[in-house]
């Protein structure tokens, strides 16, 4: 029996042996692509990586006569997962969140995602940065895929958003087809990548001459409001928002104007933060197409005023980065607060030839006055 056993099992032994060592060529075969993929992805990884560097590396802003460079490594733009986690990676020291043009910016953080937000471009009327792209280009749709029927496209200017229980309430200026104007209006969603929804019939705010760069603050005590420039006046109003975000309570109050030399006439993109007990109003001024656009601030008794500004401007053009503006803030999970701030580089100052790349810097306010790192 047992030789019957051993005789009828040994044809099978060549076809077994035949079948390992295809099995083992077939590991090898696997372990020589993985190899080759491995070098194509760091080739790729290292040629990104120089190509960003070019662009967006060797930035320095100028505050309070010091250089400031920006985040070498800030908060990753867009919701977690592995797209944005490998372009996290492959963009390495990189300091421009969005090595692109990308105006205006407001950034979201719900939770542990992040979202950036921008004035109309690439026909977009309101570009949301959902995710990085792989290799940097990013990934972007339309947040505001329809203006309302008394607005035209093209005219969607410095949105902000402000969460409003479940939902988000879009902030941004547009053209009033009626009389020409830039004005504001606000839309609604239930996600922060939308789609915002504008059912207005009219502007939410529009005085005589306009308003744009409208940017909600919320207090201690849970009462919104609202900051824009009144074009008009050409000074920083705010006011009160209603329980929903989608009116006004009260009369609007001028807080700040044009009364510095290097504001050049204009003040514009307010935004409002708080730390230590203080309320502080940063804002544009000077022509944004230019090497003086820069940023200032002032400290608020409320977010209604009076407010007293700091001699400035308090971050200015630097080495290879012009006319920063647009100043938004964000805090991540750490407590640790942001500045979003868009600016020109490489010389390139106005379109068509230079684009406003998305950078963001740490802000701490030791002592009560606010330091850019």
């Amino acid at each position: 029996m047992t030789t019957l056993l051993s005789r009828s099992a040994r044809p099978e032994q060549p076809g077994g042996n035949r079948r390992a060592s295809q099995q083992r060529a077939n590991g090898s075969r696997l372990a020589a692509i993985v190899v080759v993929l491995a070098l194509v992805v760091f080739g790729v990884v290292y040629f990104v990586r120089g190509v960003q560097t070019t662009a967006c590396d060797n930035v320095h802003f100028e505050s309070a006569g010091q250089p400031v460079t920006p985040s070498q490594s800030p908060p990753p733009i867009g919701e977690p997962g592995i797209v944005r986690d490998l372009h996290s990676f492959i963009r390495g020291a990189t300091p421009a969140v969005y090595c692109n043009d990308f105006p205006d910016p407001f950034v979201l953080r719900v939770g542990g995602s992040y979202y950036a937000y921008s004035t109309s471009n690439d026909g977009f009327n309101i570009p949301v940065l959902a995710t990085h792209g792989l290799f940097g280009t990013g990934s972007r749709h339309d947040a505001l895929p329809q203006l309302p029927a008394w607005s035209s496209p093209g005219w969607a200017w410095a949105p902000s958003v402000l969460p409003v229980g479940t939902t988000y309430v879009l902030y941004y200026a547009t053209r009033d087809d009626a009389s020409g104007a830039q004005c504001l209006s606000s839309a609604v969603a239930t996600d922060p990548n939308g789609p915002f929804v504008d059912t207005s019939a009219g502007p939410l705010v529009c005085p005589p001459g306009g308003a744009i760069d409208p940017s909600p603050y919320v207090d201690p005590s849970g009462q919104a409001f609202l900051v824009w420039k009144d074009e008009g006046s050409v000074a920083i109003v705010g006011q009160q928002l209603a329980p929903d975000g989608r009116s006004l309570v009260g009369s609007s109050a001028r807080l700040i104007g044009a009364d510095q030399f290097w504001e050049g006439g204009v003040v514009e993109g307010p935004s409002l933060v708080a730390s230590g007990g203080r309320l502080f109003l940063f804002y544009s001024g000077n022509q944004w197409q230019t090497t003086n656009y820069a940023v200032g601030y002032a400290v608020c008794a409320s977010p209604l005023g009076p407010c007293v500004k700091a001699p400035g401007p308090w971050l200015a053009s630097g080495a290879n980065v012009e006319g920063p503006g647009g100043p938004e803030f964000f805090t991540d999970p750490s407590g640790q607060t942001w500045m979003a701030v868009a600016a020109w580089i490489d010389g390139e100052v106005g379109y068509p030839q230079g684009a406003r790349n998305l950078f963001v810097l740490r802000v701490s306010f030791p002592n009560g006055v606010p330091t850019a790192s």
